[in-house]
């Protein structure tokens, strides 16, 4: 009898004969191999499907527990073998290591009572994960997201604690519907909203793309920066908290787009936090490595993708959306005092490498 469920980390699955057959099949059919999944490792299996984009679909989580309980590989599904295993050194430390302990969130009640935080990108992913831990901090979110349906389902989950704004955050207009939403007092803004670009080198980018990306990416942030400054200064402080990338880091992490988005973002983080420093108000930035968001991906550009490819192998592991958010919300909290202009990289060690 397999121990295995769909909350068993990816890892279990592969290393099961049966099920591990199916997976690297399904893979395989995809023109994927199990070295792509190398960051996933850790990731519950029913977390891979979620954010999949349905290229694993639900049924595969039940022929992957057939198969494991059975020892069978059920009819009709693709399979292969495992793949040679790369060898590789490992230094020995003189100590014995064990298995990473899991990482439970630990809520902070009382963290933002009282306090007003605007949240983009609140639908989905990091925003969402941002939004759920302030509120049961005892903070109120205006949660702002082009997702008028994703924000329906997050007030429902959240209550009157979460003010929902529908809104296009490039738009002239939405920063103005965001000040209304709150009353016209924000203590804290996470600019997390943000789309990826399709890994295209400079002389593949398209100009659709481009635009798009340093639109959302940049201008966005930067309106909603422009709006609630003004109202930080009068109450003598805020805190904003830019979500940039490992793409503000390095220049192997994303296309050409993305990539200066991100570098731009930074510069706005940075120049903010030297022009108000000292009125209280506090600008920092989180750089988040590889996330389990299912964030949507423009069709890779054949050039910029092999490129970056070679290089995302050193990703150290995927971080779940709640793992971000309890990064970001500490900076958005008052415990980040005397924290200004940093860029926190959020990225189990990607960038150290």
């Amino acid at each position: 009898m397999s121990n295995l469920t769909p909350a068993s980390p990816l890892r279990d699955w592969l290393a099961d004969p049966a099920a591990g057959q199916v997976l690297r099949g399904l893979l395989a059919s995809q023109g994927q191999s199990e070295e792509a999944l190398a960051p996933a490792l850790g990731l519950p299996l029913e977390q891979l499907v979620k954010m999949s984009g349905g290229k694993f679909p639900p049924e595969l989580v039940t022929a992957l527990v057939t198969a494991a309980e059975t020892g069978l590989v059920p009819e009709g599904l693709p399979t292969a073998p495992p793949a040679a295993a790369a060898s590789a050194e490992v230094p020995d430390l003189g100590v014995e290591i064990g298995t990473p302990q899991p990482w439970a969130e630990r809520i902070t009640g009382g963290r933002f009572e009282g306090q007003t935080v605007v949240v983009t990108g609140a639908a989905s992913g990091i925003g969402r994960a941002v939004t759920a831990r302030i509120v049961r901090e005892g903070g109120r979110v205006v949660a702002v997201d082009v997702s008028a349906d994703g924000l329906g389902a997050l007030a429902a989950e959240l209550g009157d604690a979460v003010v929902p704004v529908t809104a296009d955050i490039t738009a002239p207009a939405a920063a103005d519907a965001v000040l209304a939403a709150a009353g016209g007092a924000v203590d804290g803004l996470a600019n997390v909203a943000g789309v990826m670009d399709d890994d295209a080198a400079v002389h593949e980018v398209d100009d659709t793309i481009w635009e798009r990306v340093l639109r959302i990416n940049v201008e966005g942030p930067m309106r909603l920066m422009r709006a609630v400054v003004p109202g930080m200064l009068a109450a003598g402080g805020g805190r904003i908290v830019n979500v940039v990338s490992e793409a503000a880091l390095r220049g192997s992490a994303a296309g050409a787009a993305y990539t200066t988005s991100k570098h731009a973002l930074v510069g706005l983080t940075k120049s903010s936090a030297y022009q108000y420093a000292g009125t209280g108000v506090q600008v920092n930035a989180v750089a988040p490595g590889a996330v389990a968001t299912g964030i949507q991906v423009a069709g890779a550009a054949p050039y910029g993708s092999a490129r970056t490819a070679k290089m995302r192998v050193a990703i150290p592991g995927l971080a779940m959306a709640e793992e971000l958010a309890a990064s970001i919300t500490f900076l958005l909290s008052r415990d980040a005092v005397n924290i200004n202009g940093a860029i926190l990289p959020s990225d189990g060690g990607w960038s150290a490498a």
